[in-house]
């Protein structure tokens, strides 16, 4: 017998008497990083949007989709362990399966450092830390971040604009692990200091925002922006991730309409937003591509 201890994001403590053998991961990133670390065949239920590795996930029964998940199929999937996200799903859906008694592990990285962590929590809570395949990609992931700390000062930062809605147009706080990932590939976010504002006429500077009593508990990293502003802060590259928001050629067309750097360089771009929002395994294989996205030309061998 191997008792399993960690603590998840929560601050709640949990002790498993062995390492689980049914695991449901709510969590598209999580599921692709527990498959890197070799535990694909613990995996007994996913979400709709778990979809890499795509031939590993196939056979994976799905439960609904990340905020609409369907807690009975869950529940009568008996797993050992949830997988589950502050942010991605609700906090009824958790509660109801903590009522369930059946053990939660509650992630919410907002850093790269904090990622890579996690997986190798991950790692512990799966019972496989010790596994070639788990060491390997945990010894991986420090090596990345290093490296990427490492060449991050080899040159200046390039002032970048990472909208992750259209209309309304969005964007993200530095309080963010897109934020994060940005500036670990030598991106400066241009909004990295501007919180959401409340009510949302005050984010657009149309009449003045609550006071911070006001608002509360209420998420401020995903602030609603202006084109003006955009101009108004000269981003030298525009990054247009395919998730959560699919950007288009006529996104981007508006983009370069804009009195902007990034505008009258070409440096209006797509990219996987898995590179930007998949924390974990995910993000360590997306490094050099974005790296080399966000600095263009500029990027040094």
């Amino acid at each position: 017998m191997k008792i399993i201890k960690f603590q998840d994001d929560r601050q709640r403590r949990c002790v498993l008497p062995n390492p689980p053998s049914r695991v449901v991961s709510l969590v598209p990133s999580d599921t692709y990083s527990i498959i890197r670390l070799g535990a694909k065949d613990k995996l007994v239920g996913r979400t709709l949007f778990c979809v890499e590795p795509a031939a590993d996930v196939r056979e994976i029964e799905i439960v609904g989709g990340t905020k609409d998940v369907d807690v009975d199929r869950v529940i009568a999937l008996e797993p050992d362990l949830v997988i589950a996200n502050q942010e991605e799903n609700t906090r009824a859906q958790i509660e109801r399966l903590d009522a369930a008694g059946i053990f939660v592990l509650v992630s919410f990285p907002k850093r790269f450092a904090e990622g890579i962590s996690h997986v190798a929590r991950l790692a512990i809570a799966l019972g496989v830390s010790e596994t070639p395949a788990a060491r390997s990609l945990v010894a991986a992931a420090y090596h990345a971040h290093r490296e990427a700390e490492r060449r991050r000062q080899e040159q200046p930062p390039v002032r970048a604009f990472v909208p992750i809605w259209m209309d309304p147009l969005m964007t993200v706080h530095e309080a963010t692990f897109v934020s994060d990932m940005l500036d670990l590939v030598g991106g400066q976010n241009i909004f990295a200091d501007r919180s959401r504002r409340y009510p949302l006429a005050a984010d657009l500077g149309r009449t003045l925002p609550h006071a911070a009593e006001r608002v509360g508990a209420r998420d401020t990293r995903y602030p609603r922006v202006t084109l003006d502003e955009v101009v108004a802060r000269q981003p030298e590259v525009v990054v247009l991730p395919d998730e959560p928001h699919a950007f288009t050629e006529a996104d981007a067309d508006i983009f370069r309409s804009l009195d902007i750097p990034a505008a009258k360089s070409g440096r209006i771009v797509f990219c996987d937003g898995k590179d930007l929002i998949w924390y974990g395994a995910r993000s360590i294989e997306g490094l050099e591509r974005l790296r080399r996205l966000v600095l263009g030309d500029g990027a040094k061998i």
